[in-house]
Order: C-alpha cells, then sequence, then structure tokens
C-alpha cells in the first residue's frame, strides 16, 4: 500500500514537472505563407521563382512560398501594394516609379514596397522576322508591335523607348501582348514585331527561333543618348552572337535590372533567413535558368532603386557589403 502511495506520488510529479516544462518552453515560431509574384510563363521570372521557392521551403522553416505568374513588375508593385504578393520580382526602375508614384504608379504610390536583392541585367529585346526587313525602331513606324502584358514593366519600358525613336500609339499599332503570346504572334505572322524584357536566352524567344529566323532590332548608341537621357536606369548592354538560332552577330541594346522586393511588414527574421538561404543556395537557381549566374552576394545592391528591407540589411551587413 505504502509502495503504491509513493508510485502515484512520483508519478504525479513527473506529470507536473512535464507541465511546467511545457508552459517555459517558446511557442513554435509562425510560418509565413508567401506568394511569390513573378510573370509569364514563357519569361525569366516564372522559373527563377519556381527556384526561390524551391529554396525557401527547402532550406528554411519561417516560410512557406509558392509561386504565382502574373504581369510581372508593375502588376507585381500593386499585388505588394495590396499584399497579396508577399515577394515579387521586379525591375529595378518599376520599383522605383512605383515607391515614388511616378510614370504608371502617379495613381498613388507604393509605399510599403522594400529591397531584398538586385539580381541580374533584364536585356530589352524587339523581336521581328528577318523576313519583314525592320533593321531599326524606326522601322516599326506603321506596324503592329506587341509591348508587353497590360500593366507590365515590359510594356512601360517599351512606350518609353519607342517614344525615345519616335514611335508612339498615333503612328504604330501598339498591342498588348505578353511574352508567350508575342511569341505566338510572330510564328503565325500576325504582328511585325514584339518586345521581351528579360534574361538571355529568353524561353519565348528561343520558342520563335525554332519555328522562324528572327531579328533582333538594333537600339543604336544616338537611340541610346536619348533614352538615358530621360530615363537614367536604363543600362547599354548586348544580346550576344549565337544567343538565338540565326542571330549571328552580336545586337546593341538596353537593359535595366531585375531584383527581388518584399513588403515592409514581412518580419525580419524571415527575410533575414530567405535572404541568407538564397545566397548560400544560388546552384538551385542556377539549375533553374541560366540567368542565375549572374546573381552574385558582391553585385546584389547594384541598382537597388528603393529602401531595404531590415531583414536583408542585416544579412548584408553581417556579410560586410553593408556597414
Amino acid at each position: 500500500m505504502k509502495l503504491t502511495r509513493i508510485a502515484v506520488i512520483i508519478t504525479m510529479v513527473a506529470i507536473l514537472a512535464v507541465m511546467v516544462a511545457g508552459c517555459g518552453a517558446p511557442a513554435p515560431a509562425k510560418v509565413e505563407k508567401l506568394a511569390i509574384f513573378t510573370g509569364g510563363t514563357a519569361g525569366t521570372y516564372y522559373p527563377l521563382g519556381g527556384g526561390l521557392a524551391k529554396i525557401i521551403n527547402e532550406k528554411t522553416k519561417v516560410a512557406e512560398a509558392s509561386v504565382v505568374s502574373s504581369g510581372a513588375s508593375a502588376a507585381n508593385a500593386r499585388k505588394i501594394g495590396e499584399k497579396e504578393a508577399g515577394l515579387c520580382l521586379i525591375q529595378n526602375d518599376v520599383a522605383a516609379e512605383a515607391y515614388n508614384g511616378l510614370q504608371a504608379f502617379k495613381d498613388g504610390a507604393i509605399k510599403n514596397i522594400r529591397g531584398i536583392a538586385v539580381w541580374y541585367p533584364e536585356t530589352i529585346q524587339f523581336v521581328t522576322l528577318k523576313e519583314f526587313n525592320i533593321k531599326t525602331l524606326a522601322d516599326l513606324k506603321g506596324k503592329k508591335v506587341g509591348i508587353g502584358a497590360p500593366g507590365s514593366g515590359t510594356a512601360v519600358e517599351a512606350l518609353a523607348i519607342l517614344e525615345s525613336a519616335g514611335i508612339n500609339r498615333s503612328n504604330a499599332n501598339l498591342t498588348d501582348l505578353d511574352f508567350k503570346e508575342v511569341a505566338i504572334a510572330l510564328k503565325d505572322k500576325t504582328i511585325d514585331a514584339g518586345v521581351v524584357v528579360a534574361g538571355i536566352p529568353t524561353a519565348a524567344v528561343t520558342d520563335v527561333a525554332t519555328a522562324r529566323d528572327v531579328y533582333i532590332v538594333e537600339i543604336t548608341d544616338d537611340t541610346y543618348k536619348a533614352i538615358k537621357g530621360k530615363y537614367p536606369y536604363f543600362v547599354q548592354n548586348v544580346v550576344p552572337a549565337g544567343t538565338y538560332k540565326g542571330v549571328d552577330k552580336d545586337v546593341k541594346t538596353v537593359a535595366v535590372m531585375a531584383m527581388l522586393a518584399t513588403r515592409e511588414d514581412i518580419p525580419t527574421d524571415v527575410i533575414y533567413q530567405i535572404t541568407k538561404a538564397m545566397f548560400e543556395n544560388l546552384d538551385v537557381l542556377v539549375a533553374t535558368h541560366a540567368r542565375a549566374k549572374d546573381i552574385t552576394l558582391k553585385g546584389a545592391l547594384d541598382g537597388m532603386s528603393i529602401p531595404l528591407h531590415p531583414g536583408a540589411e542585416k544579412y548584408y551587413k553581417e556579410k560586410g557589403i553593408l556597414k
């Protein structure tokens, strides 16, 4: 009887100890569910967004990420403002315009957008077919040109560049088509040219080149100077010979920078862990698209056009990129 009572007491003490220990244990960290807004499925953003989601889901315990195909840069900035996007890929010029309420964002600045990292140059490609004999931007006068998805950064850049060359909606048929639609229309010969803004090689252009003889329209030095004078985010760039079947010489063009952005209300530690995991697993991104070879820690802030998220800032200070 005495032994039984002692056993009961020992059991109760053990249970109480477990309960007390449980009360003192920290609550499990909240896992953030983040939608990564990218671009069209035929572009560069979408596969890279998938690679980033894989890193987040497999290498961090603070977030679960999913990839969303979208109208790209300008649309993504608005999704950040509406708090639908947790992360997004965006062009640095569009990010700055969104934050400052310029151009397409004159109706309202996106003040909650924050930068994580600059990734790589996005080459602006005016794609046509050799048989159309379009050699310069001026030759697009009177032509039908797909300028990008509605609300996209591609459309913003296309209009800026075309206007610098004297082309606008009054003297050309400028129509809203995303990368995939541009590829289909060029193969069907229902447009004369299309604008694709993405890392090269771009799947949409490669797709056209398998069926037709493509030609990349050159942006001359004079046109570049006119563009740069009004839009300082553009940099001169080249589509190297051999990038696409039939492109047998280097073609001068311009580019903006692709970057990864987020919302200011995402917790500091979440963005810190994502930034850290991303740079420690760049091979995963490279496996999804060759453009990721240009993503480096050293260049992560080159062209950063909006305020950094504190989580990213913490990581860069830790790595000595920021003082």
